[in-house]
């Protein structure tokens, strides 16, 4: 389980784009990594609106935001385009990054068992190391905890 202090695990998704994007690439940034379920889904569009609306205040701070889910490059375009978001998506379609951060989870509905995304946001500070880590994240006011955070 990670924990605040330790260093964030290394990664390289493909982004929206098509292209990779390694992690430590980003170091001298703080790094808002946020873990949602699914692209254009009530909860999720709202977390990214949210963050695509106040993005500004995140770079004024110095601090990228990433979002990442199981969903395909092509999926993630469509979601961009249609809500107008300015910051990545990372596709992690086979969960390994999903599970090195600890966020690939069982979870139920209406009796139903099954595995995916807990919605998870960690901030990384420019060293590379988690600075703080919010876990079963309610997204109503979600990116004023992290902004506050990064002040």
């Amino acid at each position: 389980m990670l924990t605040t202090g330790m260093k964030a695990p290394d990664f390289t998704l493909i982004d929206d784009e098509g292209k990779p994007l390694t992690l430590s690439q980003l170091l001298g940034k703080k790094v808002v990594l946020y873990f949602y379920p699914k692209d254009d889904t009530s909860g999720c569009t709202t977390q990214a609106c949210d963050f695509r609306d106040h993005l500004s205040d995140f770079e004024n701070l110095n601090a990228v935001v990433i979002g990442v889910s199981r969903d395909d490059t092509t999926k993630h375009q469509k979601f961009k385009a249609k809500h107008q978001l300015n910051f990545k998506l990372l596709t992690d379609e086979d969960s390994a990054v999903c599970e090195q951060y600890g966020v690939w989870q069982q979870k139920s509905m209406y009796g139903r068992t099954y595995y995916g995304i807990e919605r998870s946001t960690f901030l990384i500070d420019e060293k590379g190391c988690l600075e703080q880590i919010w876990r079963k994240v309610k997204v109503p006011e979600h990116y004023k905890l992290v902004l506050s955070s990064l002040k």
